[in-house]
């Protein structure tokens, strides 16, 4: 993002009951004392624009509530969390992200989907199936599990896929 000639991103987060929220991260040695946001009135909602944050970079929020409790959240609307055992979020630039869903996409339009039926398949990445190689990770990664979660629904007589849980998280038991 870029506010009046200088690069940066923009942070908000809702916290109602906060008395205080930073960003921390990368950028600034995970010191709540040097990026707090700013409350905006009557909302519980607090901002805040970090000049030469940029794509890659890890961060959370610092809340401080009452009694002197602080603790370290991450992004609840993070586009991309940071690799297992790390739990922080990391600003990532969904503008960069390359679809290849065009023919899909254009056949959806010329069906009638109240005449056909359905049969839906609902499923959680982290959960359908490892890798049985005997490794510890043993998660395929979305592209993985694209290819072979294909193959598998190809011999199934459902019509529909839902996939539960597909937003990035730091926390692969959930």
């Amino acid at each position: 993002q870029e506010i009046n000639g200088v690069k940066g991103t923009s942070f908000a987060v809702w916290a109602p009951n906060a008395l205080r929220v930073s960003v921390v991260g990368s950028f600034n040695e995970w010191d709540g004392r040097v990026h707090q946001m700013r409350k905006l009135p009557e909302s519980g909602i607090f901002e805040l624009f970090i000049p030469g944050v940029e794509v890659g970079d890890l961060y959370k929020f610092e809340i401080k509530l009452h009694g002197d409790i602080t603790f370290l959240k991450a992004d609840p609307y993070a586009n991309y969390a940071e690799m297992r055992p790390g739990t922080a979020s990391k600003i990532y630039d969904l503008n960069h992200f390359k679809w290849n869903d065009l023919n899909w996409m254009n056949a959806r339009e010329k069906k009638n989907w109240f005449e056909e039926p359905i049969s839906v398949y609902e499923c959680h990445i982290g959960s359908w199936m490892k890798h049985m190689d005997g490794t510890e990770e043993g998660f395929y990664t979305y592209r993985q599990f694209a290819d072979c979660f294909v193959e598998y629904a190809k011999e199934m007589p459902y019509t529909h896929v839902e996939l539960m849980g597909i937003a990035e998280y730091p926390f692969d038991g959930s």
